[in-house]
């Protein structure tokens, strides 16, 4: 069952491009200089009921913009989109008790007062049932450990606690489709890892569809068996993790240890050098050539240890973004040609 189905959905943005200089900022009041900025170009999505999707992407690749899109916050330049039979710009109350956003870099809990106070705002807002809020609170500080702070002011706590907190909140009204924008965004490794089982058991519990947006691959590999990547404002990936790996990851990392824990001069022949600490060498090797540098290294050296490994998921997403092909029209993060208008 879709529960989430976009079709060419596009987002442009017109930019007023201030000059430089009093004169020029003069005459720009008679006549602007304006740039069009694509965010999101023309996508097609598909997500199923009870999926966790990876949505990743580099900075200003449209991550950010295609989740406020799907929640209603702004609206598309053209195409289409149906969350849970709603379509998210026309702010449906209805559509708005379905779903909810956390931002990683944004608080929706009143700084000053005791996350309990925002707790009971949120009740009223969704209308809760007194009853299956107090048993929704509950149940929700107690699997995030942090019940005992319900009562102290938000600003008195930890970056991870106020994550915990937002989560509670979004979670109160019990949401179909939860969007999660950089949730473990400047946290803590402990505080990732807690972060990540707690949305981990959630998600197998109640079987809701979540949109992740992460640039900590072990979000990503903790939580999600599907990967959609977006660059310059287009889907250029959908698949699995391991998918990525065996379609952008052209090469393996081959570790070595010789028998005198010594590193041959002459390594490099095989393929890039990589730092490592002694007694191991460790070589980036093309994939279609692994196979015969292993019979080389173990013909010539005395050694005690040997293994293969895909290279790190982070370096493979990395390579992956430096290798999309630049568009010919302007897009989001690019300097895009100016249009004049009087």
């Amino acid at each position: 069952m879709a529960i989430i189905e976009i079709e060419n959905l596009s987002k442009t943005y017109r930019v007023y491009r201030k000059p430089e200089g009093i004169a020029a900022s003069i005459r720009g009041i008679f006549r602007r200089h304006y740039s069009v900025v694509e965010a999101v170009r023309s996508i097609d999505l598909v997500v199923e009921l009870g999926q966790f999707v990876a949505f990743l992407g580099p900075n200003g690749a449209g991550k950010t913009t295609t989740l406020k899109l799907l929640s209603g916050v702004i609206t598309p330049t053209s195409g289409s989109a149906r969350v849970l039979g709603h379509v998210p710009w026309h702010r449906e109350n209805a559509y708005r008790r379905r779903f909810a956003l956390v931002m990683g870099q944004k608080n929706q809990l009143w700084w000053d007062l005791p996350a309990a106070e925002s707790f009971r705002l949120h009740q009223q807002i969704y209308r809760i049932e007194p009853g299956q809020f107090d048993r929704r609170r509950d149940e929700l500080t107690g699997l995030l450990g942090v019940r005992k702070l319900l009562h102290q002011p938000v600003r008195e706590l930890s970056l991870g606690e106020r994550m915990k907190m937002e989560l509670t909140a979004a979670l109160l009204h019990s949401p179909e489709v939860l969007f999660l924008d950089e949730p473990t965004i400047g946290l803590d490794v402990v505080a990732q890892h807690n972060i990540q089982s707690f949305l981990k058991h959630y998600q197998e519990l109640r079987k809701i569809t979540i949109l992740l947006t992460s640039h900590y691959m072990k979000d990503v590999a903790a939580l999600c068996r599907r990967v959609v990547v977006i660059a310059l404002g287009r889907i250029i990936y959908d698949g699995s993790l391991s998918g990525i790996i065996d379609r952008f990851g052209g090469h393996k990392v081959v570790t070595i240890q010789l028998s005198n824990g010594q590193t041959p001069d002459d390594l490099g022949r095989y393929g890039e050098v990589l730092p490592s600490e002694p007694p191991r060498a460790r070589l980036r090797v093309g994939r279609d050539v692994v196979t015969d540098v292993l019979g080389s290294l173990l013909s010539r050296y005395a050694i005690v240890d040997i293994s293969v490994e895909d290279p790190p998921l982070e370096d493979v997403i990395a390579d992956m973004f430096t290798r999309v092909d630049e568009p010919s029209e302007p897009t989001l993060g690019q300097v895009p040609e100016l249009l004049n208008e009087e």
